[in-house]
């Protein structure tokens, strides 16, 4: 096929490609843009799918990143349902499944991640499904109607969400957790319980510490799930919530350096020439992590990679990547707004009445504020950002106190070293 050339090629139609896109447009760029994505549909939002979208609430096009005419109209050549299977980083560029040759000046890798599926007996089977994709939730939804036992693996956001748009669906649910509570990678003890409570008060089955075994099957399609005690759990559906393994085969394959996704510096360049990566799938020295290498899987992550990498592509003055990582899910009426990341957390301070189903968790490192889960606290939420950035020391009895404002919690002198 004859090969087609692009200033600067973005790889990936999700919520990074995208607003690299939309950013370089907007920053008045006058070459010529492609983008490369693995599915039939233009760029569109993810969370919705899990939560709005799903439950019936959001149609398509409500969750579309911008106007279908949009791309065409700003320039933006978009190649859909083709995935990139080989790069040449000396040759600058990349070859689709169909055998397409592109060529970029500038390659920005936004291929994000593919669900991680399950490697036991039947993991394949039909009605087995993950939920990362519009395909995805429009095969579940398609199935509703005939379904009525429910296995969801894994206590994730993903999971949880899931449990509660299909609880008010009225099936019956079972979700399986395999470590000793819910959100165990992200969040406290304290919120973990809570949610758990919530969704057992919803009618769902939420098991922690539960291994499951295999998949049953019957004529290709899931009929239960086969614990490791030998008991089965009736499923007419099942849903795979266990996390998401980065797409950045191509690029290691090329050389780039990585392991768990690919590595970038501060201006999210890769190890490659002319490559950046951003999103999902780029590892970077994150201080909100006490500067480890990490993968941060939100939309804000996203979106500031993406403008960060844009604006260095363009020469622009921009310091290294610093933005603030925050994240929501909404379940039920609870809306879960968190700033900051709590890895390395030593101490909780738990801010409000958890009966009342609006607190906050504050989590502490060595005294000092490194993120803020907040359950439908917006103001909690709003202020405690300040906080967080300063990775202020605050003092725990009025940090505590509910009835003071976050704003207006006093910082507490830092003791000398």
């Amino acid at each position: 096929m004859r090969p087609v050339d692009f200033d600067i090629l973005i790889v990936g139609a999700g919520h990074a490609g995208a607003q690299a896109a939309i950013t370089l447009r907007q920053l008045k760029y006058a070459g010529t843009i492609g983008m490369i994505g693995d599915e039939p549909d233009v760029p569109y939002e993810r969370p919705p799918l899990s939560k709005d979208y799903m439950s019936g609430d959001k149609p398509f096009e409500r969750i579309l990143i911008r106007p279908e005419t949009f791309w065409a109209e700003r320039g933006i050549s978009m190649v859909l349902n083709q995935r990139v299977t080989q790069v040449d980083a000396q040759a600058h560029r990349v070859t689709t499944g169909d055998g397409t040759s592109y060529g970029y000046g500038k390659l920005i890798w936004a291929a994000g991640g593919s669900p991680r599926l399950l490697s036991c007996n039947g993991g394949m089977a039909k009605g087995v499904h993950a939920v990362r994709r519009r395909s995805d939730a429009d095969a579940i939804m398609a199935r509703l109607g005939t379904v009525r036992d429910v296995v969801i693996i894994g206590g994730g956001y993903i999971g949880l969400e899931a449990a509660a748009v299909l609880s008010k669906f009225g099936k019956h649910v079972v979700l399986l957790e395999a470590q000793d509570r819910v959100l165990a990678r992200v969040a406290g003890p304290e919120l973990s319980a809570f949610y758990e409570a919530e969704h057992r008060a919803h009618g769902v089955d939420l098991r922690t510490g539960a291994r499951m075994d295999c998949i049953e099957e019957r004529d290709g399609h899931v009929v239960g799930v086969r614990m490791e005690d030998a008991s089965i759990l009736p499923a007419d559906l099942v849903i795979v919530g266990i996390g998401i393994i980065a797409e950045v085969g191509p690029l290691i394959a090329a050389g780039a350096l990585g392991a768990n996704g690919v590595d970038v510096d501060g201006y999210c360049r890769t190890t490659l020439p002319d490559v950046y990566a951003v999103g999902d799938c780029a590892t970077h020295a994150n201080g909100f992590a006490g500067g480890a290498k990490i993968r941060v899987e939100s939309v804000q992550n996203a979106n500031d990679q993406a403008k960060l990498a844009v604006q260095h592509i363009l020469g622009q003055e921009v310091g290294e990547y610093d933005a603030l990582p925050w994240f929501w899910s909404n379940q039920y009426d609870l809306k879960l707004q968190t700033v900051g990341l709590s890895t390395g957390y030593d101490q909780t301070i738990l801010r409000g009445d958890i009966a009342s189903r609006s607190f906050s968790v504050v989590y502490l490192k060595d005294g000092r504020v490194i993120a803020i889960d907040c359950v439908n606290a917006v103001k909690d939420y709003a202020q405690g950002r300040a906080h967080v950035l300063a990775r202020s020391m605050l003092d725990p009895a009025l940090l505590a106190d509910a009835s003071i404002a976050l704003k207006d919690v006093p910082t507490v002198a830092v003791p000398a070293s």
